[in-house]
């Protein structure tokens, strides 16, 4: 049983991967995430065709090239683009959104769900070019408040920058997001409470089934079968609030170009919070009527595994990219959190077959150092990560129990399972 005391910090980190994840393959019986029957009523009982480097527009079923987008987002100022976080594909698509929409004359906006927006200040300065790359990610705490490599976004800033872009932090800080968890909405303080919009949807049962159906499609679905009820509420309750200050913080963002209808905010944000018009979508009907629309690349699966079809309501757009097998930075696998007594990073999750996971890295235990470098908090950890690559090896020094341990974590990829005979078969007709 997962101790009560990191249940809470458990939460948030499962919370963070789902919202991020890739949609996962289809299930035995043939329903997978992709293909729920929700959302939009005119959709959700009809499937598109998934094209790979094509984009689907799903009212239409109509397969179009990146140039035809600007055309069938005319009408729309707000724009919201999924992603993987750690997949380059994902990234690669939202910035030719953004290059396709700037070249067809739009006052392109980008709107980002890394930053919270009490760091606005530092991406208006990027925005100005009066910051060094190096002076950008220190002063801003890329590694504080998201921690993913700056290599998978850094094309998509170096053009805002150069063509002078405004780019708008939409988050709400972290930590009021862990709030709303851990002791629901009655219980904010006022410095909490003024973070979030006053109005937050929780009342969608199609978002609930949405939100369930993830988990028990998700890798570790043993653990989040086991969580009681409340504790997936709280979870929505908190994906809710992440929603709901994204979206009221773009809205806010376009409000600020009311004299200018060519405007369009881009939001590069994790796919879980677009599925199915569920998330953001939803939270911004409170705020704004205008068209929102939205993208969300899919990748098309690989011989054993393909996807082919998607449910028309998942997305108004789906742009089909490669499968992934790995990242093409380097991860450890697994979670930390601060230890509240000594201020170390506790593991709290490791990832089956992740490289944390093959070099004996265990829950519970406490980080030291990291090729000699003491760990003093998350930044240092992800900056750290981020320059390491496949092949590369780091030295952990962490604390386990009374015993200090010393542990040689090597970033290697793990060869991906062959297919059983008979997809072998039926790939090797289809090729």
């Amino acid at each position: 049983m997962t101790n009560a005391r990191i249940l809470p910090t458990l939460l948030l980190a499962s919370l963070v991967v789902w919202l991020a994840a890739p949609p996962l393959a289809a299930k035995e019986d043939g329903q997978s995430v992709l293909n729920l029957t929700l959302g939009d009523p005119a959709r959700k009982d009809r499937q598109v065709e998934l094209v790979l480097d094509g984009i689907t527009d799903t009212r239409t079923g109509e397969v179009i090239v990146p140039s035809d987008l600007p055309g069938k987002v005319a009408d729309a100022r707000l724009l919201l683009v999924g992603e993987t976080h750690t997949n380059i594909d994902f990234h690669n698509v939202q910035q030719r959104i953004i290059e396709e929409l700037h070249r067809a004359g739009r006052k392109v906006m980008i709107g980002l769900e890394m930053y919270p927006y009490t760091e606005q200040e530092y991406l208006d300065q990027w925005s100005r070019n009066l910051l060094t790359e190096e002076g950008f990610l220190e002063i801003s705490g890329w590694y504080k408040n998201w921690g993913y490599p700056w290599k998978y976004y850094r094309d998509i800033f170096l053009f805002a920058r150069d063509n002078g872009l405004k780019i708008y932090a939409l988050n709400t800080p972290r930590e009021v997001v862990r709030a709303v968890r851990q002791k629901g909405f009655d219980e904010l303080t006022d410095e909490q409470r003024v973070h979030i919009p006053e109005q937050i949807d929780t009342d969608s049962e199609e978002h609930v089934t949405l939100f369930k159906a993830i988990f028990e499609e998700d890798e570790d679905s043993d653990f989040h079968a086991s969580l009681p009820e409340p504790a997936l509420r709280s979870m929505f309750d908190a994906q809710c609030t992440w929603d709901a200050a994204m979206g009221f913080k773009s809205v806010k963002a376009l409000q600020e170009h009311d004299d200018d209808p060519n405007a369009i905010l881009v939001v590069m944000v994790g796919a879980g919070h677009l599925a199915y018009d569920l998330g953001i979508q939803r939270q911004v009907k409170q705020w704004y009527d205008g068209r929102v629309a939205s993208v969300i690349p899919i990748s098309v699966g690989d011989i054993c595994d393909p996807v082919d079809n998607v449910q028309a309501s998942y997305a108004d757009f789906i742009w089909g990219v490669p499968p992934e097998v790995d990242p093409i930075y380097p991860a450890l696998g697994f979670s930390t959190s601060e230890d509240k007594k000594t201020g170390r990073r506790k593991v709290i999750y490791v990832a089956k077959d992740s490289p944390g996971k093959n070099a004996g890295i265990k829950m519970g235990d406490r980080l030291l150092s990291f090729d000699g470098v003491k760990i003093e908090d998350r930044e240092t950890l992800m900056k750290l990560v981020a320059d390491k690559r496949w092949g590369d090896s780091a030295e952990f020094v962490v604390t386990r129990g009374d015993e200090t341990v010393e542990l040689l974590v090597n970033f290697r990829r793990t060869r991906p399972e062959p297919c059983d005979e008979d997809e072998e078969e039926n790939g090797g007709e289809e090729q």
